[in-house]
């Protein structure tokens, strides 16, 4: 075998060590995505994650009608989210059009121009919670946990609804991306 050959094998099983360290354990996947999901729904979510390679993949099959993702491996925060169902096809796509290398603009705009054509079904209302908190690297407990509310209301606008359209206090809700196909009410609760 070349040394040329050798290196290579080297360096792939090195690289697929280092990937599999930063991969935690299906169970902490599960465990910590289910912090975003409102109790009602924990015990039948579907939960979405990471394999020893970093490939996303479903973690546990679910019952009812919540979906969690686990937090990402490659972000330096931790960061958990779960959504409603109907939001598949469109939080999918997002996914697929991010595996295709699009950046965050290019995503909207294709998600929108796609959901205005009839092509991606997008709720007329559904719910998305995000959890955030950090982890303890001792106890790999999550520490200072918050939850986040996004209510998706696409094409709403400030005077469809009566919110703001900017930033508000925590606590109050007001409503992002207004008029387009990712309307939505953001609730940020005050931090303790």
């Amino acid at each position: 075998m070349s040394k040329i050959a050798i290196l290579s094998v080297i360096f792939g099983l090195t690289a697929q060590c280092i990937i599999s360290q930063a991969i935690p354990p299906k169970e902490w996947q599960i465990k910590t995505a289910l912090m975003a999901v409102p109790a009602d729904y924990k015990d039948g979510a579907k939960v979405y994650g990471y394999d020893a390679s970093g490939n996303f993949v479903t973690l546990r099959e679910g019952s009812n009608d919540y979906i969690a993702l686990a937090a990402d491996p490659k972000k330096e925060k931790f960061s958990t989210a779960a959504y409603h169902k109907e939001l598949e096809p469109f939080m999918a796509r997002g996914r697929e059009l991010k595996t295709q290398g699009k950046d965050g603009k290019e995503i909207f705009d294709i998600r929108e121009e796609e959901v205005k054509a009839g092509k991606l079904k997008m709720p007329d209302k559904t719910t998305l919670c995000v959890f955030t908190g950090d982890v303890n690297t001792e106890t790999q407990e999550i520490e200072n946990p918050y939850v986040r509310y996004v209510f998706y209301i696409p094409f709403a606008t400030g005077e469809s609804t009566g919110l703001p359209t900017t930033p508000t206090p925590p606590g109050h809700a007001w409503i992002m991306n207004p008029g387009t196909h990712r309307a939505h009410i953001m609730i940020t609760p005050p931090k303790n």
